[in-house]
């Protein structure tokens, strides 16, 4: 599959930058469950974070296709852009629903890296991907909003300056559709933190940085508002797509990772005084997991061009991103058995790796949920839930 000029730059771009934080790095902070926070200033030095903020507020401009690209070689060189892309696929509400005065005073400071958007605030403990049940509400009081509930996987939020923040505005028996009632908020947590906020830590599988958030009558100005009361469900909808594309594209490279690894290893690791990869029982799982990932990557391609032509890929995301996460976890596997007992040591970054695409066939939606979308959304059949 022939690339573009610019995308293949860019991905030369990112690998050299990712060169300078090997595995050592990653285990290090994987053991500590330490943030990366200089391989995440190292991205936005480059530029790379602010890749789809206009230029005329500092970024570059650039469509979802070249985040896509740098998501994928993020995990395609062993590094972790779980630690950053909140911050590609949270612009796309801001981008396309924040006022002009939003953007000018948000956009210039994230694409410099003086503020950090990586939290984003929508799943509870009641209702998890249930988002039309959710329970955090704000009411307007003046020229404020008052906030009360709670936030699950709120990830990477100590770490951050904004939130994107979905409650309920109306009250759900007061709406005529279940969609409706429900806003965005982009909220300055330097403003709010001991002041109705409470942050606590949930350690996970994996380093994640993920958190559960409170909000105990959190009072933000009503300028936090992004686009129309009552709307934000729909805004986020179109936001969810680009998640769903980007984490494909990071399945994607990781993937390739697993790939790669399990590559090298076969050819350099003997038994019975022949290379393990000249078995073919070794070799087919690896080159099945190689076609699972090349198909899944020329949907994410697809989806990415939809996306950046302006149509609606709810489709395509979704069937990215199913694809993609059950191509990663399948070539995570192999690459452990392809290891044995190496494949379970700290030294080789298997397990690190393998931990953390655990994650993807469950978050950002599960693949159960992809299966009844496509079911009920693209194939007709009756509604499930």
């Amino acid at each position: 599959m022939s690339e573009r000029e610019d995308l293949h730059d860019i991905r030369r771009a990112v690998q050299a930058l990712c060169a300078d934080f090997p595995g050592e790095y990653w285990r290090e902070k994987d053991r500590e469950r330490a943030y990366p926070g200089d391989f995440v200033d190292a991205l936005t030095r480059a530029g790379f974070l602010a890749a789809l903020i206009p230029e005329e507020f500092g970024g570059s401009g650039l469509k979802l296709d070249a985040a896509a690209v740098i998501m994928e070689e993020i995990q395609a060189s062993g590094c972790n852009g779980a630690s950053a892309h909140a911050q590609m696929y949270i612009m796309n509400t801001l981008l396309r629903y924040g006022s002009a005065g939003q953007k000018a005073q948000y956009l210039p400071g994230i694409a410099s890296g003086e503020l950090r958007l990586q939290a984003f605030g929508v799943s509870e403990p009641t209702s998890g991907t249930d988002t039309l049940s959710l329970r955090t509400v704000a009411v307007r009081d003046g020229d404020s909003y008052v906030v009360n509930g709670q936030k699950i996987w709120t990830s990477r939020v100590e770490h951050s300056d904004l939130m994107l923040l979905l409650a309920r505005t109306t009250p759900r028996d007061q709406v005529k559709s279940k969609t409706e009632g429900l806003s965005i908020f982009l909220v300055d947590l330097r403003e709010v933190q001991g002041k109705g906020l409470t942050i606590k830590l949930i350690r996970t599988m994996m380093n994640h940085s993920t958190t559960e958030v409170f909000f105990d009558d959190m009072r933000i100005p009503a300028s936090s508002l992004i686009g129309e009361e009552g709307k934000g469900f729909r805004y986020i909808l179109s936001g969810m797509n680009a998640e769903r594309i980007l984490i494909a594209a990071e399945c994607v490279g990781d993937a390739k990772w697993f790939i790669q690894k399990a590559t090298v290893y076969a050819k350099d690791r003997s038994v019975f005084s022949r290379p393990i990869g000249q078995n073919q029982g070794v070799q087919f799982p690896i080159a099945r997991c190689y076609a699972q990932m090349r198909a899944a990557e020329l949907m994410v391609h697809h989806a990415a061009r939809v996306y950046d032509e302006g149509g609606n890929p709810g489709e395509e995301a979704n069937m990215a991103k199913l694809l993609a996460s059950e191509a990663s976890w399948a070539a995570a596997d192999m690459c452990v058995q392809t290891h044995g007992g190496f494949g379970f040591a700290e030294e080789y970054d298997v397990e690190r790796k393998f931990r953390e695409a655990r994650l993807y066939t469950v978050a950002p939606i599960s693949t159960n949920l992809i299966l009844s979308y496509l079911a009920e959304h693209v194939l007709g059949l009756p509604r499930s839930y």
